[in-house]
């Protein structure tokens, strides 16, 4: 896909970065190497300001598309995308640019919508999805990501509990919308990302081959809602998780300069699913921030043959996955030549001894970070520090993190608690701004002067955080998040079912797996 046309950008005289930042989005320097020495350095350099207005797809999507035109960047693209059929789509950042106005046009003219008016979105790994991210970054208009695995039920309570006016999915899920569409009042607009026709839908492809490129940025401000996640909790349904245009799209410098430790000279590799804030974190707005090059291969399913393959084949210098990825990946031949240079792993503790087999077979270390869809990175191995395994490393410079007890009071080191961001007497502009219409469920997570993560951990004297386990029931699955009263509702629904109650047990390679236990309606099925 080649971009045609020309794309007319405006500039701004903005700093968002440190003022002894010498990566700057609106300067004149752009993504030296590796300008720290370790952990203390990180914390002395970063220091983030934030402006009353800020839009991600102006003030850095759109300044890397400057740059590309002016030559003062290098030859990778923004966005590479393949997959097992050997398709391949490669947009630099004015394609991408090109491309994005395009679809805002489609979202703003054809759609009618309005700025902060919602847009759910469920796709699978395809530039689709990409597209509609920064399409909504350009109108103003708040993103819903979602799985592709939801259910009729799942979609019927995300729509209802958003009150999104526009969905766009594909084939798949299609049938699944339109079953659920007529208790949704204000659904209004359904596009398909599919080479054919469905009744009632308006195609994607044709909608954006109509459109002009010809589209101006909205002004938002740096705390207007951007993006909303539901995450998975215990009880009740899942939470509607929203972020600001600050809190994702300059709260994720953390992330993309110094845990993922990217440049513009970088190919990144992140394998989350889209549905997740993961995806959000390493498959759009870290690397972008850099001026890095996201690299997607869609597979229908994780295949280790396949994954080796491709970080062979490929110039893939930065490669993120779940643990349980590299559980199975030190399973296979691991002899063949890589260029990787940097290996992380988020979504659940992983094992020392997958660390130990994975730098045996590659020579590298895989730098652990952990955080959750509230929050931008909040700990991490980052490069110069001593790894311990079993350790997820040490607090992010975004926020100041402690082991509290029930009171929010800070434990002694060694002793087991609450794991918690300071947010008084300032809370952090990275963090989630609320759980939208659920004040109650907000406020919960605050004790004293202090966010609480829901996770229990332990700091040790050199101010490792070791995780010990989730204060609640969450299942962490394969890098999943797993409320089990989601679980418990869908088996319930089964007329063989009457009660229902999901726990986990521990597996070697997804790190737990789900164990559901049912009581039958016996005598109905003898009936």
């Amino acid at each position: 896909m080649r971009a045609i046309g020309k794309v007319s950008f405006q500039l701004k005289a903005l700093r968002i970065f440190p003022s002894n930042f010498k990566c700057q989005i609106r300067g004149h320097r752009v993504s030296p190497p590796q300008n720290f020495t370790g952990y203390e350095s990180i914390k002395q350099q970063y220091s983030p300001q934030i402006p009353e207005y800020f839009n991600f797809a102006e003030d850095v999507l759109d300044v890397w598309a400057e740059k590309e035109k002016k030559g003062e960047k290098g030859s990778n693209p923004a966005f590479w995308w393949v997959n097992d059929r050997k398709q391949e789509v490669r947009w630099s950042f004015e394609e991408l640019g090109f491309h994005s106005r395009r679809l805002a046009n489609v979202l703003s003219g054809a759609c009618g919508l309005n700025q902060q008016d919602r847009v759910f979105l469920v796709l699978p790994r395809v530039p689709e999805w990409w597209l509609v991210n920064v399409a909504c970054l350009r109108t103003g208009t708040v993103l819903l990501p979602g799985t592709s695995q939801l259910t009729a039920r799942d979609i019927l309570h995300r729509l209802q509990t958003s009150g999104a006016r526009c969905v766009i999915t594909d084939e798949s899920l299609a049938p699944l919308l339109d079953a659920v569409a007529s208790q949704c009042s204000s659904l209004q607009h359904k596009i398909l990302v599919s080479p054919t026709k469905r009744e009632g839908w308006k195609n994607f492809g044709d909608l954006v081959r109509n459109a002009s490129s010809d589209h101006e940025c909205v002004k938002t401000r740096s705390d207007d809602p951007m993006t909303i996640f539901f995450t998975s909790g215990t009880t009740g349904s899942p939470k509607m998780t929203q972020h600001s245009h600050s809190s994702y799209g300059i709260g994720l410098t953390v992330n993309g300069r110094y845990w993922l430790d990217l440049t513009e000279r970088d190919v990144l590799w992140n394998t989350s699913d889209t549905g997740w804030a993961k995806s959000a974190w390493s498959s759009v707005y870290a690397p972008w921030i850099q001026g890095a090059c996201v690299f997607i291969h869609h597979m229908p399913r994780f295949d280790s043959h396949t994954v080796l393959e491709t970080l062979s084949s490929y110039p893939i210098s930065t490669f993120c996955t779940a643990p349980t990825a590299y559980r199975m990946l030190v399973q296979e031949d691991m002899s063949r030549y890589f260029n990787l240079q940097h290996c992380l792993c988020a979504g659940e503790p992983i094992n020392p001894e997958v660390m130990e087999k994975w730098r045996s077979a590659t020579g590298l270390d895989i730098y652990e970070g952990y955080g959750q869809t509230e929050t931008v990175l909040i700990a991490g191995t980052f490069k110069g520090m001593k790894i311990k395994a079993g350790a997820f490393g040490k607090a992010s410079p975004e926020y100041d993190v402690q082991v509290v007890d029930e009171a929010g009071n800070v434990l002694p080191r060694g002793v087991e608690g609450n794991l918690g961001i300071r947010v008084k007497p300032h809370k952090p502009f990275s963090l989630f701004t609320e759980y939208t219409g659920d004040p109650d469920r907000t406020a919960e997570c605050y004790v004293g002067d202090f966010y609480l993560t829901g996770d229990r951990a332990v700091m040790d004297e050199d101010d490792y955080l070791w995780f010990v386990g989730r204060a609640d029931d969450v299942i962490l699955s394969a890098g999943y998040r797993i409320g089990p009263f989601e679980v418990e509702n869908a088996l319930i629904e089964h007329q063989a079912v009457a009660e229902s109650a999901v726990v986990s047990s521990p597996d070697p390679i997804r790190g737990e797996k789900l164990l559901d236990y049912g009581l039958s309606c016996w005598l109905d099925l003898y009936k």
